[in-house]
């Protein structure tokens, strides 16, 4: 009966905490990405600290000879980014005046990502290795910004916020001690070690697929980009990038399914 009562008080606060918090970050676009999330801290303190990690991962690259060494293959993402960064006024007004930053890692390593507020890092070994094309570029910059745009990183924290919160009111219920907790390594984990759902990720393919359309690249990449990532996880090779992105045939299904939506965005942005 005890246990019972104390799952009951920690269900009851995480319902209130999550109550309070509950907001979007974006418009649903020509795909419907609509969600209501649960957001306890300030765009501001994420990005703020997203910044942070950003300069720092930039200076350990430098010191090492690594960031930026290939001017062709960096002027070219740059390029792409400028194309994808005015459509993102379709999901978010704010996001194209962020302060963006686009930048290369000389790695073997298969990864890119967008932290909160529009830090852009790509590993050259993702375009060199799976020998991507600008429009297969656009199509993992455009599902990396999409996690920035729904501030996916930020609603983790706040989840775990969430669960700290409400285990914490429930040990004081019960006069049990509560864990030291540290929020500052889950906020890390958040936008650098990232792991996101798969609601997360549905969404960052579906706004991702639109931002690319939106820019000009053709949105069928889409398709033979996840191909790519499959035969090089198949051949032992997980790319980073695939590390929580659930890469098989349903996926590239379910990208498939979003063209018909997407096509005439494509067609529109041609003319």
């Amino acid at each position: 009966m005890y246990i019972f009562r104390f799952l009951a008080t920690i269900s009851i606060s995480l319902w209130l905490v999550t109550l309070t918090g509950c907001a979007t970050t974006t418009s649903g676009g020509a795909v419907g990405a609509n969600r209501s999330q649960l957001l306890l801290i300030s765009s501001e303190q994420l990005e703020q600290t997203a910044a942070q990690g950003y300069s720092q991962l930039k200076s350990e690259a430098a010191q090492q000879g690594e960031l930026n060494k290939n001017e062709k293959m960096l002027q070219r993402v740059r390029a792409i980014a400028d194309r994808i960064k005015p459509q993102t006024a379709v999901f978010r007004p704010d996001a194209p005046g962020w302060k963006w930053e686009v930048n290369i890692i000389d790695s073997d390593q298969l990864n890119a990502f967008c932290m909160p507020g529009g830090k852009i890092m790509f590993y050259s070994g993702l375009i060199n290795q799976l020998k991507l094309t600008d429009e297969e570029i656009a199509v993992v910059m455009g599902h990396e910004i999409a996690h920035a745009l729904r501030e996916h990183s930020r609603e983790q924290v706040s989840q775990a916020i969430a669960a700290q919160t409400a285990l914490g009111l429930g040990s004081a219920a019960f006069g049990l001690s509560q864990a030291a907790t540290n929020l500052a390594g889950i906020g890390y984990q958040a936008f650098i070690a990232t792991h996101f759902s798969r609601t997360d990720e549905a969404e960052a393919d579906r706004i991702g697929l639109e931002l690319t359309a939106r820019a000009g690249y053709n949105p069928r990449s889409g398709v033979t980009l996840w191909q790519k990532m499959m035969k090089a996880k198949s051949g032992g090779q997980l790319p980073e990038f695939l590390s929580t992105h659930p890469a098989d045939a349903t996926r590239v299904q379910q990208i498939e399914s979003l063209l018909p939506t997407v096509l005439p965005l494509y067609e529109a942005a041609k003319r």
